[in-house]
């Protein structure tokens, strides 16, 4: 029994050794030929992040460059599991704020977002107005938040969107300041209004990740020059939370959408 415990533990090993060295070839062998990426997911890897977010940020960051290594993440909770730590291990540097307390030592400002106070907290915590990543997962009013802001231009945008419901039409949830998300399917917005929204504000998305969770939107002058760009009903992935389909939990409250 403790030889096949071990030769499992080898082959495990000897596999994840092998698709790490894919991984890192295949990286660079688009960073030296210049070949525009046509599928982030290639590099979906999961350290720290909630999925697998961390390898398709490595990868995108390693293809277009940084300017600044500054993020901007809200919704982290209490950020054992987000989308930046990966970063601030790198070097990066930013702003991480969550409405809950959290201890001086994580670096987390507790601040509630609303649309009404985004840009004065960006200005409070003097964030650059064009800067590397900014992360937005705050389970409710993602889409008016991101469409608040204003003067800021990062060059990436990971967006938490609704994979519980379907790519179309475009709505939201209605704003309301205090939502708070009771795990239903009732949150967030669909994808095809994140789309619109972003292409309103000069974003296009290029990926979603493999759990139908984040959308990957990156600037259209640095999007058209090292990704294939592919039709964003294409890239919609449905809810596969923790390998089921359907994500969260129907809201039997029939609450309204907003179209927009």
């Amino acid at each position: 029994m403790i030889a096949y415990r071990m030769q499992r533990r080898v082959q495990k090993t000897t596999k994840w050794l092998a698709g790490m060295l894919h991984w890192h070839i295949t990286l660079r062998l688009y960073r030296l030929t210049g070949k525009q990426i046509s599928n982030l997911n290639l590099f979906e890897r999961r350290v720290t992040s909630q999925n697998w977010e961390d390898g398709m940020i490595h990868a995108l960051f390693g293809v277009i460059g940084t300017t600044d290594a500054y993020y901007v993440e809200f919704g982290t909770e209490d950020g054992t599991e987000c989308n930046t730590k990966q970063l601030t291990r790198k070097g990066w540097t930013g702003l991480l704020m969550d409405g809950r307390e959290n201890t001086p030592e994580s670096g987390i400002k507790q601040e509630f977002i609303t649309a009404e106070n985004i840009n004065n907290l960006f200005a409070k915590y003097n964030v650059p107005t064009e800067f590397d990543l900014l992360s937005i997962d705050i389970d409710g009013n993602d889409y008016w938040v991101w469409k608040a802001i204003e003067g800021y231009s990062p060059r990436v945008v990971i967006m938490e969107y609704n994979a519980c419901i379907p790519y179309e039409p475009a709505v939201t949830v209605p704003y309301k300041a205090d939502f708070s998300w009771d795990k239903t399917d009732y949150y967030g917005a669909s994808l095809s209004a994140l789309v619109q929204l972003g292409k309103e504000k000069g974003y296009t998305l290029i990926a979603t990740d493999c759990r139908g969770v984040n959308a990957f939107f990156v600037r259209e002058d640095i999007a058209q020059k090292h990704f294939v760009l592919n039709a964003p009903e294409n890239i919609f992935r449905p809810a596969m939370f923790k390998g089921k389909l359907g994500g969260h939990p129907k809201d039997l409250k029939q609450r309204p959408w907003t179209e927009v």
